[in-house]
């Protein structure tokens, strides 16, 4: 079975930007249904579009997955995702809220069959209870949430 996601970004490389969003120790994460068996917990971020820069695309995202406004501060480092037909390259960094309420937002590229859940903080106890299947790749690199601050280099996932 081709789900959304495969159906509107496979077959093809995908450049993304990711944000990972501390505050008060805890890190935010989007819930997508259709990503993992049967979802996945990911740092907010989404697709470049032409003409636009990372950084551009970064607060754009944030703000349709959020709802938060944020500033984009130093880049972290970078993760390969291969798992065919899916094949994206993602841009990690280091964020900073500027305004807003944190909502669950939406994808605009996937119309009515939206993946998005939910979004929300979690400390390092409330990250260990999610099994490793459930959480975006990079947490295998980190122990916990100060850690994932502290990647620099490229991540094959």
């Amino acid at each position: 079975m081709t789900t959304p996601v495969q159906e509107i970004f496979g077959n093809k490389l995908r450049v993304r930007v990711c944000g990972i969003c501390i505050l008060h120790e805890e890190i935010l994460l989007v819930n997508h249904t259709g990503l993992g068996t049967p979802h996945l917990w990911a740092p907010p971020g989404g697709g470049i579009q032409t003409g636009e820069s990372a950084h551009e695309a970064l607060v754009r995202e944030f703000k349709e997955e959020t709802g938060l406004t944020i500033e984009v501060r130093d880049f972290l480092f970078a993760c390969e995702f291969i798992q065919l037909p899916l094949h994206a390259v993602e841009l990690f960094f280091q964020v900073r809220i500027t305004g807003g309420n944190v909502t669950t937002g939406q994808d605009p590229e996937l119309g009515n069959r939206q993946i998005i859940k939910d979004v929300r903080f979690f400390d390092d106890a409330q990250i260990r209870s999610i099994p490793l299947a459930h959480l975006h790749g990079i947490f295998k690199e980190a122990a916990d949430i100060a850690q994932i601050a502290h990647l620099r280099g490229y991540f094959k996932l």
